[in-house]
């Protein structure tokens, strides 16, 4: 997160058990501490995964960097309409730039790429996410 005392990265503990919902309440929790200079330690300590995201600085595209001990880190760019070809004419497409970075010692390549073709998929059908 970027703040006015620097980048500081927030932990989410226990992720898979919540909700969109839930995810969401406890970002602008979380954001909030962090942009008043409350986070503790403990608040940035136990994460195995990061998301980085520099869509609101802009940029097509980064090489996000696992910092140990995580697993993995996946960067998020800027979001832009682009054409996209449907087959038959072209057709206008959000399109969010993703960079997935992985530590190869504990993840197997092709499992990173079916994460990141999942993840696709989820995005391209914003109804997946809500169920």
């Amino acid at each position: 997160m970027d703040t006015p005392n620097g980048l500081v990265v927030p932990v989410f503990k226990d992720v898979n058990k919540k909700g969109i919902y839930e995810l969401s309440e406890e970002l602008a929790v979380i954001s909030k501490k962090a942009r008043s200079g409350k986070l503790t330690a403990a608040d940035m300590q136990g994460g195995c995964f990061t998301i980085s995201s520099l869509g609101g600085i802009g940029g097509t595209a980064f090489t996000p960097i696992v910092n140990a001990p995580e697993v993995g880190i996946l960067g998020v760019s800027k979001s832009e309409m682009k054409p996209v070809w449907n087959g038959s004419e072209f057709e206008p497409r959000l399109m969010l730039p993703l960079s997935l970075s992985y530590d190869h010692r504990v993840i197997d390549g092709a499992e990173g790429a079916r994460f990141i073709t999942f993840l696709n998929q989820c995005l391209s059908d914003i109804r997946r996410l809500v169920m």
